[in-house]
């Protein structure tokens, strides 16, 4: 999957966007692409690979990269072809970081020709982000980032890069879509344009109609691989954000609040006293994170963090990423009908930290004997067992599972598509349950017109269900 860029946005006030689009239609990009291009690079590096006759083609299809691949089998070396775009005159140039991964030697080529020898200053994956540094004997042509939220569907664009290594060419169109994810990673927020965009753009930007860089292009989706009018590239408030933590620390640092998030049902709006789905439903939390010391809870949804308004989980993730290590900010949340606020000291992210284990199911061995169950129940339509050492082995269940494994669920039920055997479930109605008796019981009181919630580990990945009485 392609990873993501940074885009930088600059949308003009709405009567300077409707001067400029009046202008620029009738008199060309002209004027707009003389002043730009010199300040778009061409990125070319190389990667000497021992021992292979033929490197991969890039694929094409959704969210394919835009780097274009060349081989020469004689001397084992791969070839990548991309863009970037310099912002600053002291040599400071922004691109993909797929563009440059990898590589053994980077070099910046501009508009005229000349060809100056790059230094990676830092790079980040999950955007899909990296900085280099060229010298120069004199000030470089540079681009200025623009205001990403600005920026309305409908609003003209450009992009200039180097598709198929063609060297510096212009394509215009639309912001055809705001917000975009393309599944390409946590931080996904694409600008989507109608612009041509191919291999060999990664990294290049997308200008708005004042020359302020609105998105660095990266991905696009085309059944054959070259543009079919659907091209994504990253938001400028993403990447200058990035961008600026790379100069100054050589690397990111994001904020980390420890929750698990996912998405807020019908169901849990309702309960929550909204008049529609939004926030960020809080499905679990790490032990000791900054969560967990603010006391929230799995099941409380997040409404507001540090004044920003969160409709989704993507601008939880977002808002928490940007913000400044140490810094302790208003957690606003809804908790069943309540309103609560919290005071949450964001800490340091762990690029490097481990995901939560998983606890896959596993095929039990056929041979390996009667599976021995717990103790039994039926609970809405599912059959129930407290958990055994046979049955952690049957479904592939570590040690910290704990719950009540469903081992069986009636098809006629409202549980069936809902849950599955294998399903361990910890939570209902906001309180934990170990034995079927204590299943039961909650159910018996909660209120017979809705639906219970159940919360529910599936290989490790923790999620609400509700679940109506038959």
């Amino acid at each position: 999957m392609a990873a993501l860029c940074a885009g930088f946005l600059a949308v003009a006030t709405p009567a300077a966007a409707q001067n400029n689009a009046a202008r620029y239609p009738a008199e060309g990009f002209g004027d707009l692409a003389e002043r730009l291009m010199p300040a778009v690079v061409n990125i070319a590096t190389t990667q000497r690979i021992d021992g292979v006759g033929q490197p991969p083609r890039p694929r094409s299809g959704p969210g394919s990269r835009l780097d274009e691949l060349f081989d020469d089998r004689n001397l084992n070396e791969v070839s990548s072809l991309g863009s970037g775009f310099v912002i600053s005159a002291q040599g400071v140039v922004v691109t993909n970081n797929h563009v440059i991964e990898g590589a053994d030697h980077v070099e910046v080529i501009f508009q005229d020709g000349e060809r100056l020898k790059a230094e990676i200053i830092g790079r980040d994956q999950a955007t899909d982000i990296a900085v280099l540094k060229v010298s120069a004997p004199r000030a470089l042509p540079f681009v200025r980032f623009g205001d990403a939220n600005r920026a309305r569907v409908g609003d003209l664009v450009i992009a200039i890069g180097n598709p198929f290594g063609l060297g510096g060419s212009v394509s215009a169109g639309i912001i055809s879509a705001r917000n975009r994810n393309i599944s390409a990673g946590r931080y996904d927020d694409f600008i989507q344009t109608d612009a041509a965009i191919n291999r060999g753009n990664s990294g290049g930007p997308l200008f708005n109609m004042a020359g302020e860089v609105i998105g660095v292009n990266t991905a696009i989706v085309s059944p054959t691989g070259g543009s079919v009018g659907v091209g994504f590239a990253a938001p400028a408030d993403l990447v200058q954000s990035v961008v600026n933590q790379i100069i100054q620390f050589g690397e990111t640092r994001r904020g980390w609040l420890g929750v698990r998030i996912g998405l807020v049902s019908q169901e849990a709006a309702q309960r929550a006293g909204l008049q529609r789905p939004r926030g960020a439903l809080v499905t679990s939390i790490t032990p000791n994170s900054p969560a967990a010391k603010a006391g929230l809870q799995p099941g409380d949804i997040i409404l507001k963090f540090d004044g920003r308004e969160i409709t989704e989980g993507r601008n939880l993730t977002r808002a928490v990423a940007d913000t400044p290590i140490n810094k302790t900010v208003a957690v606003e949340y809804a908790r069943g009908a309540r309103r609560l606020s919290a005071n949450v000291t964001v800490l340091r992210l762990d690029e490097g930290r481990p995901a939560p284990q998983r606890l896959g199911v596993r095929t039990p061995d056929p041979g390996s004997g009667e599976v021995v169950r717990g103790q039994e129940g039926r609970v809405l339509g599912m059959t129930l067992s407290t958990l055994t050492p046979q049955l952690r082995q049957r479904f592939g269940l570590g040690p910290e599972a704990r719950g009540l494994v469903v081992v069986a669920v009636d098809p006629g039920g409202d549980a069936a598509g809902k849950l599955q055997a294998g399903d361990v479930i910890v939570e209902m109605q906001f309180t934990e349950v170990e034995t079927v008796a204590e299943a039961q019981r909650v159910v018996q009181q909660a209120p017979a017109s809705r639906p219970v919630l159940v919360y529910v580990n599936r290989g490790g990945d923790m999620t609400f269900r509700s679940v109506k009485r038959r």
